[in-house]
């Protein structure tokens, strides 16, 4: 198998998450810094592969199924070490809500893709959105700066866990004919 550029940017930022959980347990006063940087790189590579993969015409099978692995493993892994860090419910709640999200929309993702219908629940505009607000949240509960800081990740975090719901529904709803339909497939 030949690795392409777009593809190996994905497997940096497999490679990145480790990194990014030791950064943010290390005992330094930098440690929030490196940890939140780390995950922006993470984004930032995440945005490039799918760029330069569509705009090179390199998109490969493999780099489509470890895309969507990686960014969900960075998120979740972001998710745990904030809800671990606040030790909230108000924190858990939304990032619980985030995390069932993805696990529901991957399933839902496969499951269509098996009965020929993966285009219906393709990504949104919408999901764009909530990935952005999620991205946001995430680097202002990471870094922790000072408390408007904070305060604005908690804000987005809210406005991203309504998304999260919204954009749910909505995948939802384009398969909701293939859901319901009446025939045994199990």
């Amino acid at each position: 198998m030949k690795l392409n550029f777009p593809t190996l940017l994905t497997l940096f930022r497999v490679i990145l998450i480790p990194f990014f959980v030791i950064a943010f347990y290390l005992p330094f006063y930098w440690s929030p810094f490196l940890a939140t940087l780390i995950f922006f790189i993470a984004a930032v590579t995440d945005w490039f592969d799918g760029y330069l993969a569509r705009k090179w015409n390199q998109s490969t099978p493999f780099g489509a199924f470890l895309d969507p692995v990686a960014d969900k493993v960075m998120v979740i892994a972001a998710l745990s070490l904030v809800m671990e860090h606040y030790h909230s419910f108000w924190l858990t709640i939304p990032a619980l809500i985030m995390i069932s999200r993805e696990l529901i929309i991957s399933a839902l993702r496969e499951w269509m893709a098996e009965i020929g219908s993966r285009n219906k629940v393709a990504v949104s505009w919408l999901g764009k959105v909530k990935t952005t607000a999620q991205m946001i949240a995430l680097g202002g509960l990471l870094w922790r700066y000072n408390f408007t800081m904070e305060i604005a990740g908690f804000v987005c975090l809210y406005i991203a866990a309504i998304l999260t719901v919204w954009s749910m529904l909505q995948y939802l709803k384009a398969a909701k004919d293939n859901l319901l339909e009446d025939k045994k497939t199990h």
